[in-house]
């Protein structure tokens, strides 16, 4: 019995001392291998790559920028349903373990040795800390060190974290999959919801996704995906997180994934959106913008944008309908061979314009041509098995010229497999469809608040997924006489008054040597003798802009382009008096918001406050000063007041006069189409040389608009594509929408200004009431003049020449002999 008793307790000293001589060494490996360990303890600062978002005025939704689609969401505010879906597919004793789950680990080296040598991969026997420590901290190598590692930071990490802050990393990190990474973004991506709107299926369904996304994929392997959530909801039911009915009910439901659309979410702010990304990228640069989860609020108004939208997009389809007749398909495929409907979904369409659709043309006949509309696209992808047709009338399809002649019959338009893009339309008896193409001439549309320079719309073409190219911030064109209006301001603000005499009559200006003289010409080609500045900008009178602005000087001319922000260095030469110089749509249409608001300047802006990761704001575009709107309570003291710290660029009754001198461009000038806005409006044509450019720009009190149209590569758009023709309308149909709930409003006059009857040709002081008589705004000090003073007419030593009244009246009466 000794013998046993001294045998025994032989052993058990050599595996004391076996276990002690292991024990030494694995403490020695693993301290050896935790000096290479990376720091763990930087997981307290963890700033995830997180998603900016950029929201339109009203707070909806607009874009979505990021390299990871993730929102960072606090451990308090995930749903206990989502945090039990996952613990129970992951983790079920999360909260018990201290980093690594011994029951894991023997269930896993079972199962290792029950698949050795069948090839497959070894089960997972990570808890979630450990799967925080590798996706954090590690790779994902498959390796005995690796598991180790992983192993032993586990171990640290929750020496150091609470459990709700490893949940929190964990729920924060994981790739679900879509592009999705983190719980809130997933919840978005697969449901487009958020996460307290997930039920238990779909809190289930995502619990089942962090092991192989790709496996479980909603819609490629739908029944695996099915099998794995209830999977997950069985474990659910098992840990008691959720009733046997309910899981039961859970079990039952449908996988209904709604995938959420990247890039624009607001219908019709593409264009605005990519202005806002592309400024956001200058502003805080690439990684910020991708990484940094700003909080974007925008200035947009999505009514106002999609109204600006449709009226352009109507605009430049009236114009190519009556300019530029029809220029055959988009696409022409073969109707024997195959499903129609498979090559029709082929063939690439404008994403942009849902209200257009493509089709295929089956048959033609005397009346009408049969068509095929293109099958939807599922959800999921695939695509409809439904062949929907219909049918285009020969009058919905007259307008389409061909050399220059209007069809007689649907087949001298169209063919059978000619693809086109249709418009479905409600007809007395029946629906139908109308042919429709995509114009060649382009244009763009901006709306902003004359007083705070917030741009309400901005439409920079006819689509976004035609031609990303923005037309109202990237296109530099002449603006022409829509550039007018800032000479004439020039000059009222340096002594000139409205009544003010410019003599319209042939001109030559020499431009040095080696060049030809330059001989400037109104539109139409004639001269019209001496004229007051108001008939000179409300006729747009070209020869009576160049001689006003060089009585003036175009130094003068040219510092003044520059304060309103229309051109940075303007050369100055007569020549830019016209309008020759570039500039964008946004800048032109500061200007004149400028004017709007009495003379402050303006920064334009597409963004109102950015806020960063934590909701702190680091950037307003209102830089005005409240001192007293701070008060955290109200004690009987005055309503706080805001100090506009903004340049004073110009005189406030010089910006009445322009403005009032605009009126009259649209009450009897180049833009009488504008009266039928139905209420104050001011504003100014512009057209280039050969109608390569067409402009209206112009405002009510509250609202300035800026309108181009004209081809990407300039060329002549056909005599009479003029501003007053092609680009008024489409500002009159905006603001007549845009304002429809909103009263008239006239323009205010500031304190100091006098009205003046004049006689509107002749500028003379007048009787109220007498034929011709308007009243005109004189500032202080200054009067309609008894005699004329024709600015460029003069004498032989080169003083203007003064008229009296009768001379006068008889220069614009008689037979013109001043030429």
């Amino acid at each position: 019995m000794k013998f046993f008793v001294k045998f025994f307790g032989y052993l058990f000293g050599i595996g004391t001392v076996l276990f002690l001589i292991v024990a030494a060494g694995i403490w020695m490996y693993l301290s050896e291998m935790g000096k290479d360990l990376p720091d763990y303890t930087a997981l307290k600062n963890y700033e995830p790559p997180v998603m900016t978002r950029v929201h339109a005025a009203n707070g909806q939704l607009m874009a979505e920028y990021a390299r990871e689609r993730r929102l960072f969401l606090p451990i308090q505010a995930v749903p206990d349903v989502l945090k039990q879906a996952y613990i129970s597919a992951e983790d079920k004793n999360f909260y018990n373990h201290f980093g690594i789950d011994p029951e894991g680990i023997a269930r896993a080296v079972v199962a290792f040795v029950q698949n050795y040598g069948s090839g497959r991969r070894p089960q997972g026997a990570s808890t979630i800390t450990q799967q925080v420590a590798k996706n954090f901290l590690l790779t994902n190598e498959l390796s005995i060190e690796r598991k180790i590692k992983e192993a032993v930071l586990a171990l640290r990490i929750e020496q150091t974290f609470t459990k709700p802050e490893i949940l929190e990393l964990y729920l924060n990190e994981i790739y679900l999959g879509l592009g999705a990474y983190g719980v809130a973004a997933a919840a978005l991506v697969y449901f487009d919801k958020s996460v307290h709107e997930l039920t238990i299926a779909e809190a289930a369904y995502l619990a089942a996704l962090p092991k192989a996304p790709n496996n479980y994929h909603p819609f490629k392997y739908t029944d695996a995906a099915i099998a794995r959530r209830n999977w997950v909801i069985d474990r659910m039911v098992e840990n008691g997180y959720v009733a046997v009915e309910a899981g039961e009910k859970a079990k039952a439901t449908p996988l209904e994934v709604t995938p959420r659309t990247r890039g624009s979410h607001l219908f019709a702010s593409e264009y605005f959106s990519e202005e806002v990304r592309r400024t956001l990228a200058e502003m805080y640069g690439e990684d910020r913008l991708y990484e940094g989860g700003l909080s974007v609020r925008s200035t947009l108004d999505p009514e106002m944008q999609e109204l600006a939208r449709k009226t352009l997009m109507d605009g430049l389809i009236e114009f190519d309908r009556r300019r530029g007749g029809w220029r055959g398909p988009v696409e022409k495929i073969d109707l024997g061979a195959g499903d129609w409907g498979e090559k029709l979904a082929e063939v690439k369409s404008l994403s942009d314009v849902p209200e257009w659709t493509l089709a295929v043309v089956l048959s033609v006949n005397g009346r009408e041509a049969e068509i095929g509309l293109r099958p939807e696209r599922l959800v999921s992808g695939a695509l409809s098995t439904d062949r929907m047709r219909g049918v285009i009338p020969f009058d919905a399809m007259k307008w389409a010229r061909v050399r220059g002649r209007s069809p007689d019959s649907p087949d001298d338009v169209l063919s059978p497999g000619d693809v086109v893009y249709v418009k479905k339309q409600e007809g007395p008896a029946a629906s139908y469809y109308e042919l429709m193409q995509v114009p060649k001439v382009s244009g763009a549309l901006v709306a902003l608040d004359p007083y705070t320079g917030r741009v309400l719309a901005m439409s920079g073409g006819f689509s976004f997924a035609e031609s990303e190219f923005n037309r109202a911030t990237q296109a530099y064109r002449q603006p022409g006489s829509s550039f007018k209006p800032f000479i004439y301001a020039a000059a009222l603000d340096n002594g000139y008054t409205p009544s003010s005499v410019v003599l319209d009559a042939p001109l030559e200006i020499s431009q040095g040597p080696g060049l030809e003289t330059w001989r400037p010409q109104n539109y139409g080609g004639k001269f019209y003798g001496p004229s007051t500045l108001r008939t000179g900008i409300e006729l747009s009178r070209n020869v009576m802009t160049v001689r006003l602005a060089q009585d003036m000087g175009m130094p003068l001319v040219a510092e003044y382009a520059k304060r309103f922000g229309i051109y940075d260095n303007m050369l100055p030469v007569l020549s830019m008096s016209l309008g020759a110089g570039e500039t964008t749509v946004l800048r032109l249409t500061t200007a004149y918001a400028t004017i709007a608001n009495g003379g402050r300047k303006l920064e334009p802006t597409l963004i109102d406050r950015i806020q960063d990761r934590y909701g702190k704001t680091i950037y307003k575009h209102d830089q005005r000063i409240c001192d007293a709107c701070m008060a955290e309570t109200w004690d009987g003291q005055p309503e706080p007041e805001l100090e506009d710290n903004r340049e004073q660029v110009l005189d406030p009754m010089t910006a009445y006069q322009i403005t009032s001198m605009m009126e009259g461009v649209v009450q009897r000038g180049t833009a009488t189409k504008v009266q039928a806005v139905g209420r104050p409006v001011a504003g100014k044509t512009g057209t280039t040389n050969d109608e390569k450019d067409a402009w209206f720009v112009g405002f009510t009190p509250n609202l300035a608009v800026g309108v181009f149209v004209g081809y990407d590569t300039p060329k002549p758009m056909g005599r009479g594509a003029t501003g007053g023709q092609v680009a008024a309308p489409i500002f009159t149909e905006f603001v007549k929408e845009a304002l429809a709930d909103e009263p008239p409003v006239e323009f205010r006059v500031p304190e100091g200004l006098q009205l003046i009857p004049i006689n509107r040709r002749t500028g003379l002081r007048a009787s109220a009431g007498a034929p011709g008589t308007i009243l005109e705004a004189f500032k202080p000090g200054t009067a309609p003049p008894d005699e004329y003073s024709i600015i460029g007419f003069q004498d032989e030593i080169g003083i203007p020449r003064d008229v009296s009244p009768d001379a006068g009246r008889a220069v614009l009466t008689g037979t013109g002999g001043l030429y």
